[in-house]
């Protein structure tokens, strides 16, 4: 687990395979800074809120997970407001946290300028 997460690359989970276990969990979150876990619905997320001067930063930044989102073929839930763009990422295969969700999230802090 020591590679830095942004450099990785995300691989396809098997369906129905296991989600990561609390101690993964862990050790992965000690690699990401303002990133919390909230559970939906029984399902565990990785969730940020990343701030912004105006809509058109936000709108850009929203563009560019995006981006990083089909290279990686690896999809967030993406909500764009005003001066701020909350992400969540988990995936439905697993019902719940794997590897690529810390990926992503990491690859999504690489792309936020403040």
């Amino acid at each position: 687990m020591g590679s830095d997460l942004k450099n990785l690359t995300c691989v396809p989970p098997r369906k129905n395979g296991p989600a990561l276990t609390e101690d993964q969990i862990k050790e992965y979150m000690q690699q990401l800074s303002n990133w919390k876990i909230v559970e939906e619905q029984g399902i565990k997320q990785l969730e940020r809120a990343y701030k912004f001067n105006n809509f058109i930063e936000a709108l850009a930044f929203t563009n560019k997970v995006g981006e990083l989102a089909e290279k990686e073929d690896h999809h967030p839930a993406i909500k764009t407001e005003w001066g701020k763009v909350t992400l969540k990422w988990w995936t439905h295969a697993v019902k719940g946290l794997h590897r690529n969700d810390f990926i992503m999230a990491a690859k999504s802090d690489s792309v936020y300028i403040q």
